[in-house]
């Protein structure tokens, strides 16, 4: 897997576009149904042949993500912008704890490919799918004593779909918060290379 810039501002914009779809789940009760499609799918690339083919192999595909990323790095200082960097953190440091914990790994990738046949039935949005990948992450990521505090509206959150779409898409981010690891991704570096991955993610919405 290739650790360049252009790798890791891919994987970040993964990232941040579901946890996007999150805040917006949360708060309004819907998403962009393609861009929820994406993340789910990158949960099935498990051999993909670049960065980009994790997403779908178009740039159009994670837009959205790299849209937010390159706003949300730059003016941090915005309620909205804060909740989605919350959100970002939370998944980084999930994963971290994860990739220490090989057994729960397995568990994970074993679920997913026992999916991958749901998936390819009924597609990337069925509410068949999405509670089936939910459950993955309840019955995995959620036992972490570091758990993501979702914010929102109650009445929407308490709809077993809509908690289903959060819960999946956390999913996601986790697989995307591994892509940016494995591209040499670190903590630190959303800090030192901030600039560098807004004006990289700029270029590539142009």
């Amino acid at each position: 897997m290739s650790r360049s810039l252009h790798d890791q501002t891919l994987a970040l914009a993964g990232l941040c576009q579901a946890a996007t779809l999150v805040q917006q789940i949360a708060h309004n009760g819907n998403c962009n149904e393609d861009s929820l499609e994406t993340c789910i799918r990158s949960l099935f690339a498990t051999n993909p042949a670049s960065t980009l083919d994790v997403y779908g192999g178009e740039l159009s595909d994670i837009r959205e993500g790299l849209t937010v990323l390159s706003t949300v790095l730059a003016q941090h200082g915005q309620p909205h912008d804060v909740e989605i960097l919350r959100y970002m953190f939370n998944l980084i440091q999930l994963e971290a704890k994860l990739k220490r914990s090989p057994d729960m790994l397995d568990v994970i990738g074993n679920r997913i490919e026992q999916a991958r046949h749901t998936a390819s039935h009924f597609g990337y949005s069925h509410s068949n799918l999405l509670g089936n990948l939910a459950s993955i992450y309840a019955d995995t990521i959620s036992t972490f004593r570091l758990r993501i505090q979702v914010t929102g509206n109650p009445q929407i959150l308490q709809r077993n779909e809509n908690a289903d779409k959060v819960r999946a898409l956390l999913l996601a981010g986790i697989r995307s918060a591994v892509l940016w690891r494995q591209s040499g991704g670190h903590r630190w570096q959303l800090i030192f290379t901030r600039k560098k991955v807004i004006s990289h993610a700029r270029e590539l919405l142009r």
